[in-house]
């Protein structure tokens, strides 16, 4: 009984042993197709050179409100913080004592008058006498300096009326420029002096400001050795200048440049540079930090690629994949200068005319080949092709082990053996 069970046994191990050959002789390997990649393709262009620099905003017009004469201060007139015009009045100051020293001032001149009308009355009728022979040249020379000396102190007088109508108008504390006002430095029923150095209150000038801002004495040499070999080009109107925010965020109004020192500060070896911006909305404020983006040049024939394009090895040296006449894949070193918008412009390693690969990186490997398509920003690569995402479709692959090739046979095959052995 055991031999006969044994032999059976054996029977069925060389069948289902030569069926699992067959089939794995008629499974022929998958075939995948060449990965589809975006690319762009180089090419010369003129990119601008655009220099991102700190700065700090400050008015264009600053002016200190001082008081002009001495006395006591009895009302304020300005709204702390609000927009005040040249002219307008900030403060006023006591005017009884000056008012007072008006009125002298005017009886003074009046007295100084009717002086000048007696001497006159008395120089015309020495001049009288002379001509008709009765008083004396001596006489008559006296009457004639008696009304000059009466014009000076007409003129005296004249003078100190109006010095005593300045003072009583300098009570009245206006503002010497158009601008926003500060806060007050000092109440009503303070003491201020002519002489003194106190502020009453600030006034800024916000609409246009300056951005005050600083580059590195070395760049700005380089650039302007550039310039001079013909290797940049230059706007010959003024140089673009923008503003970014603190927060990241861009400046609605461009502005211009207007100078650069002439001189490096020897602490940080860098040179002063100021721009011009309109400030209509009151955003900018004196003392803000900004970031500066001055256009100093335009570089000729320049190669600049997406930032997504470039790659980094494992000592961090840029890289990028490009794709050769062949549609092979090659892995190139490049050198990056600056970033351009959303681009690195690259200074060497690349020519114009090539393709370089810009999406599709996790199916491609130096020297395989690839499909390449140009690239589209948004838009997936291979967008419905096959081969994205999916598993190559292989008609000759094996069906699963669970669920029989229909027509083969090899299930019966497998299945008889095992009833046999029972």
């Amino acid at each position: 009984m055991n031999r006969p069970i044994l032999a059976a046994t054996v029977a069925a191990v060389l069948i289902l042993s030569g069926c699992q050959e067959g089939e794995g002789e008629n499974q022929a390997a998958p075939s995948y197709p060449p990965a589809q990649v975006a690319v762009i393709t180089t090419k010369a262009e003129s990119l601008p050179i655009t220099n991102d620099l700190p700065g700090r905003i400050a008015a264009t017009r600053t002016s200190e409100v001082r008081p002009r004469a001495t006395g006591i201060v009895i009302e304020r007139v300005f709204e702390q913080g609000s927009h005040v015009s040249e002219g307008d009045v900030l403060y006023r100051i006591d005017p009884a004592s000056f008012q007072v020293q008006v009125e002298s001032a005017e009886g003074t001149l009046r007295r100084a008058k009717a002086v000048q009308l007696q001497a006159k009355q008395a120089a015309d009728r020495q001049e009288q006498l002379k001509k008709s022979g009765v008083a004396t040249g001596q006489n008559y020379d006296d009457a004639v300096a008696q009304l000059a000396q009466a014009d000076a102190d007409v003129a005296i007088a004249e003078a100190g009326l109006a010095s005593a109508k300045l003072n009583l108008q300098y009570t009245n504390v206006t503002a010497p420029i158009s601008g926003r006002i500060g806060r007050a430095l000092i109440t009503e029923g303070a003491l201020v002096s002519a002489n003194g150095t106190e502020n009453l209150a600030t006034i800024q000038q916000l609409d246009p400001v300056y951005a005050d801002f600083t580059q590195s004495a070395t760049d700005l040499i380089r650039l302007r050795k550039a310039l001079q070999d013909g290797a940049l080009a230059t706007d010959k109107n003024e140089a673009k200048v923008r503003l970014v925010m603190d927060d990241g965020s861009a400046y609605a109004h461009a502005g211009k440049l207007l100078f650069s020192e002439a001189a490096v500060d020897e602490t940080t070896g860098q040179v002063t540079l100021r721009g011009e911006f309109p400030n209509p909305d009151g955003d900018l404020l004196p003392g803000m930090y900004v970031r500066v983006l001055i256009e100093q040049g335009v570089e000729k024939d320049a190669i600049a690629v997406p930032s997504q394009a470039i790659q980094r090895d494992t000592a961090g040296k840029a890289q990028v994949y490009v794709v050769g006449a062949d549609n092979k894949v090659e892995i190139r070193q490049v050198n990056t200068s600056r970033v351009v918008g959303e681009s690195w412009a690259i200074s060497s390693g690349l020519n114009a005319g090539e393709k370089v690969i810009v999406e599709g990186f996790q199916k491609i490997r130096p020297g395989g080949e690839v499909v390449p398509t140009e690239w589209q920003p948004g838009k997936p690569v291979g967008e419905g092709a096959q081969g994205q995402g999916e598993q190559p479709k292989d008609q000759n692959a094996a069906a699963p082990a669970d669920k029989p090739v229909e027509g083969d046979k090899s299930g019966e095959a497998k299945a008889a053996p095992a009833a046999d052995a029972k």
